[in-house]
C-alpha cells in the first residue's frame, strides 16, 4: 500500500486550507494581530527554548504553537517556535500557518541519531536532503520518489554563518521517520553504506511543504546520540549538547537576521 492511499490525490482540492483555518481562529481571537517576522527558527528542545528566552530579549505571541517569541533586538524580523512537539504532524501544520501568516524564510534546528562511525556526539551536520521515511511529506510532493530537499541559498547562508562564527560542522543527508521506536539494525546498516549522516523526525516533512509553498527551509542538527556501533549511546542530556545547540541556535539567528536584512 503507497501513501496516500488515494492514487489521484494530488489532482483533487484541500477541504480545509491554510487560510481558511487562520481566517476562522483569528476571528474566533485565538491567532491575535502581531508584527509577522520575516522568519522562524523551530525548535524542539525544551531547555534550548527555556535558554532563548531567558537570556534573549523577546516578546510572546499567544495562539500560534505551543511557544512562539519574538526577538525584538531584530525588530521582530526573526522568531522562534518551540514545545510543538516532537515528530513532522505537529511541525508541518504549524509551518502551513506561519506561510499563510507571511514568514518567508525558517531554519529547523534540532537534535538527531548519528549513523556514521565518524561522527561524534556534539557534531554539528547541516542538512543537505532527506530521506522520506514519514507520512506527511507524501502529501505535498506528488513524485514518491521526489527526494526532499532544503532551499540551497539558505543551506549557503547557515553554513557561512558556522563558518564565520567557528563552529566545526558536516554536512550530508539525513533519514526522517516517524517511528522512534522502529530504527532497525537493517535500515541502520543500509543508511550507513549509502553514507546518510543522521536520523530524525521532521526535516523531510518540512523541506517538502516549502517546496510546495514556495518558502526556504534550512536544517542544522546536534548528534545528541549514536547508534553506528548498531547499539545505542545516547548523550541526549549531555552539556556538550545543550552548548553545541544553543551555538547551532545563534547561527541560524546570525544567519536570518543577515538574510532579512540582504
Amino acid at each position: 500500500m503507497s501513501i496516500p492511499n488515494f492514487p489521484d490525490k494530488h489532482k483533487s482540492h484541500p477541504i480545509v486550507t491554510p487560510e481558511q483555518h487562520v481566517a476562522y481562529f483569528r476571528q474566533q481571537g485565538f491567532i491575535p494581530d502581531f508584527p509577522i517576522p520575516d522568519s522562524v527558527i523551530f525548535c524542539y528542545e525544551g531547555n534550548l527554548l527555556d535558554r532563548i528566552t531567558s537570556v534573549e530579549s523577546v516578546e510572546q505571541v499567544h495562539g500560534v504553537g505551543g511557544g512562539f517569541y519574538l526577538l525584538t533586538e531584530t525588530d521582530n524580523r526573526v522568531a522562534v517556535s518551540g514545545n510543538n512537539g516532537i515528530g513532522a504532524p505537529g511541525v508541518s501544520m504549524l509551518l502551513e500557518i506561519l506561510i499563510e501568516l507571511g514568514v518567508k524564510r525558517f531554519i529547523n534546528v534540532g537534535i538527531a541519531g548519528g549513523l556514521q562511525k565518524t561522527s561524534r556526539v556534539g557534531d554539528v551536520v547541516v542538512c543537505t536532503s532527506a530521506i522520506r521515511d514519514e507520512g506527511v511529506s507524501y502529501h505535498y510532493l506528488e513524485d514518491p520518489s521526489a527526494p526532499a530537499l532544503p532551499s540551497e541559498n539558505l543551506t549557503a547562508a547557515l553554513r557561512q554563518s558556522l563558518e564565520r562564527d567557528g563552529i566545526p560542522y558536516t554536512q550530508g543527508s539525513t533519514w526522517t521517520t516517524d517511528a522512534y521506536f522502529r530504527e532497525t539494525v537493517e535500515e541502520i546498516l543500509h543508511y550507513q553504506k549509502e553514507g546518510v549522516v543522521t536520523v530524525e523526525m521532521e526535516a523531510a516533512a518540512l523541506f517538502a511543504i516549502s517546496s510546495m509553498r514556495g518558502v526556504e527551509m534550512a536544517s542544522g542538527f546536534v548528534i545528541s546520540d549514536s547508534v553506528a556501533e548498531l547499539v545505542w549511546h545516547p548523550q541526549i542530556l549531555a552539556q556538550e549538547t545543550h552548548e553545541r545547540l544553543f551555538r547551532l541556535y545563534q547561527a541560524a539567528c546570525a544567519t536570518l537576521n543577515k538574510t532579512n536584512k540582504d
